[in-house]
C-alpha cells in the first residue's frame, strides 16, 4: 500500500475546457460504442486528425464486452473541434496472438503519420509504432517487449536520432506495487529502440503516489519541448467511481519542459496538476470516474495549444491555453 494519499487538486487557472465538451462522445459514433476516448490527434494534410479508442457494452446496465471487443476509430476536422467520424473502424489487428489495439497517439514526421499504441497479446502488454498516410492501412514498424505502453514520438529526430517516451511496468523491481515512472528511449529508424534512461519518476510528482507516465507527444517551443504527462494517485478510502464496483485511482493531466537539445532533461516542471478532474463528464456518470488522460496537443500559429484528453474513460474533450503560459507554468512552479 502506498505510504501517503493526496487531498483535493484543482487546476491551473490558465487552461480552458473548450464549452463543447464532450467534443467526441459514443452518441456521435455511428457504429454503437460504449465508450470512445484517450485519442491521438494532430494536423495531417491539411486537416485536424483523431483516432480514438472504441470500447463496447451497454452504458445503461454500466456493463462493458470483452477486451477482445476493443478496437480503433478515425474523424476528421477542418476546426479540431466539430469532428466527422468515418462510418467504420479504422483498424482491428486480426491477429491470433492480439487480444486488442488502442490508447492510440499521433506524430506527423517528414509527411507521414506514426501512431504509438498499446496492444495487449496473449503473452504480455506491448507497445507498437505504425505508420499510416490513409488511416485505412497501418504498418506495424516496431513492438515492446512485455510490458511497456503510452508511447509518444518526438515529431523530428535530435542528434540524428528518433526520440520516444514510455512507461514500463517493473512491478518487481519496484516493490510489487504500482510504482511506474516516464522513460526515454531512442532510435536510429523507428524499428530498434535503446539507450534507455529514466526521464521522470512517481517521487518527483507531488500529485502522483503511483505511477506517472507519457501524455500527448510533445510540442517544440522557442524554451524547449513542451510535454504532456499522466499522473496517477491512489487512495484506498475511495468506494465507487464508475461503472466497477471500487475504483481508488485518480487520474490528472500534467505539464513540463525538456531541453530542446537533450529532452532527456527536465528544465521545467509545474508542481501543480495541468488539469484535474472537475467537470461534471470528468467526474460523474462514466465507467471510471476522476480520470482525464492527455492524448494530443497541437500548437497553433496564433500560439493558442489544443490539449486532446479522455474524461472518464468515456468521452474525448479539449481544453486550451496559451503556450506562453504554459511555458510560464512549468518554469515558475519548478
Amino acid at each position: 500500500m502506498n505510504e501517503f494519499t493526496i487531498g483535493p487538486l484543482h487546476s491551473s487557472k490558465v487552461i480552458h475546457r473548450h464549452p463543447s465538451n464532450p467534443i467526441l462522445a459514443p452518441k456521435d459514433v455511428p457504429y454503437g460504442p460504449a465508450m470512445v476516448f484517450n485519442a491521438g490527434v494532430t494536423k495531417f494534410q491539411g486537416k485536424y486528425v483523431m483516432v480514438f479508442r472504441n470500447d463496447y457494452g451497454d452504458a445503461d446496465k454500466h456493463t462493458i464486452l470483452p477486451h477482445s471487443t476493443t478496437n480503433l476509430g478515425v474523424a476528421f476536422s477542418d476546426d479540431g473541434v466539430k469532428w466527422d467520424v468515418k462510418a467504420t473502424p479504422c483498424w482491428t489487428w486480426n491477429d491470433e496472438e492480439v487480444i486488442r489495439v488502442y490508447d492510440p497517439r499521433l506524430t506527423v514526421i517528414d509527411d507521414k503519420c506514426y501512431m504509438c499504441f498499446a496492444v495487449d497479446t496473449k503473452h504480455g502488454l506491448r507497445g507498437g509504432i505504425a505508420v499510416t498516410e490513409n488511416f485505412e492501412s497501418f504498418e506495424v514498424l516496431s513492438l515492446s517487449l512485455p510490458d511497456n505502453r503510452n508511447m509518444v514520438l518526438f515529431p523530428e529526430k535530435i542528434a540524428g536520432h528518433y526520440a520516444r517516451l514510455e512507461r514500463p511496468f517493473p512491478v518487481y523491481s519496484r516493490g510489487g506495487i504500482d510504482r511506474f515512472d516516464m522513460w526515454m528511449s531512442d532510435s536510429p529508424d523507428l524499428r530498434y529502440w535503446g539507450n534507455s534512461k529514466l526521464l521522470l519518476a512517481v517521487e518527483q510528482v507531488p500529485f502522483a503516489n503511483d505511477k506517472v507516465g507519457p501524455g500527448a507527444p510533445p510540442i517544440k517551443t522557442e524554451k524547449g519541448w513542451l510535454t504532456t504527462f499522466h499522473a496517477v494517485d491512489i487512495d484506498h478510502s475511495r468506494g465507487k467511481n464508475g461503472w466497477e464496483d471500487i475504483w481508488k485511482k485518480r487520474y490528472t493531466a500534467g505539464i513540463m519542459l525538456l531541453d530542446s537539445d537533450n529532452p532527456s532533461r527536465i528544465i521545467g516542471l509545474a508542481k501543480t496538476p495541468l488539469l484535474a478532474p472537475e467537470a461534471a463528464y470528468e467526474i460523474d456518470g462514466g465507467f471510471r470516474n476522476h480520470v482525464i488522460f492527455p492524448g494530443g496537443m497541437i500548437l497553433e500559429e496564433s500560439g493558442e495549444v489544443k490539449i486532446y484528453y479522455g474524461a472518464a474513460d468515456t468521452v474525448e474533450c479539449l481544453a486550451t491555453a496559451h503556450v506562453d503560459d504554459l511555458v510560464r507554468l512549468c518554469l515558475e512552479e519548478r
